[in-house]
């Protein structure tokens, strides 16, 4: 069910955002005449490697700085790139990823390769599923860039003040993955386009009906700063950004 869900979602998503991304590719084309898509190795379902579709938001060969996180203020993001980033328009593309089994409308964000590496044993199991265009954490930390503003170290901070609890939304939603939760979050996330302190509000009150405790549910609204915290499964704060956490 969940499959035929994501391939009929899919096909539809493509056929009617053609359109407004046609113009978007020809602007992100106009800027270096490069190739408007950017695909980016991440691992997938069982930690299979695999190539994800998104608009290009930044400049060529961004990624040689083997920087993964992203602030908003990252000199690598484009002109039109922030512009693609503000409205997620960058994501869209990864319709693709779903229609051929890649990826599912809904799950674990897809991780780079070093990352995943990094991950705790209760971790991975993020990676038991597909992973998804979309889930409780995207909703949640859709401000990630502006969270990494202004940091020294953007993959430390990451790891630091996003990781815990993006990994622990994650793990919840594996636990109780249905096809009604999937539709849920998909709501959610449309509801987030027009009114982020809604979404978050009913994203806090789905993880306390999911199980998740006070304290995720506390940081699901996003009411208080995020403070450090030891990613699921372990018990220190990450301190180095290329170690596994004890």
């Amino acid at each position: 069910m969940k499959r035929c869900l994501d391939i009929f979602a899919a096909l539809f998503g493509l056929i009617i955002s053609l359109p407004f991304l046609a113009p978007l590719c020809l602007l992100v084309w106009l800027q270096d005449f490069h190739s408007p898509f950017y695909v980016p190795q991440r691992v997938g379902r069982k930690g299979r490697r695999f190539r994800m579709v998104k608009l290009r938001s930044m400049v060529i060969r961004a990624d040689t700085n083997k920087v993964d996180s992203t602030a908003k203020n990252d000199p690598r993001i484009t002109h039109v790139g922030r512009f693609i980033r503000a409205f997620k328009l960058d994501e869209v593309p990864q319709l693709w990823n779903v229609l051929i089994g890649d990826m599912s409308l809904v799950g674990p964000r897809p991780n780079v390769e070093r990352e995943t590496n990094l991950y705790t044993t209760e971790e991975r199991q993020l990676l038991n599923l597909r992973p998804g265009m979309t889930d409780l954490s995207s909703i949640v930390f859709a401000d990630e860039g502006a969270i990494l503003e202004g940091k020294s170290d953007p993959d430390l901070a990451y790891n630091q003040l996003i990781r815990p609890w993006k990994s622990r939304l994650g793990l919840l939603y594996v636990k109780e993955s249905n096809v009604l939760l999937d539709v849920k979050i998909i709501l959610l996330t449309l509801v987030s386009i027009v009114s982020r302190t809604q979404a978050l509000k009913r994203v806090a009150r789905t993880v306390r009906e999911l199980g998740g405790g006070d304290e995720l549910v506390r940081v699901a609204t996003r009411l208080d700063p995020l403070r450090p915290a030891a990613p699921p499964g372990a018990t220190r704060i990450v301190i180095d950004r290329n170690s596994v956490p004890a």
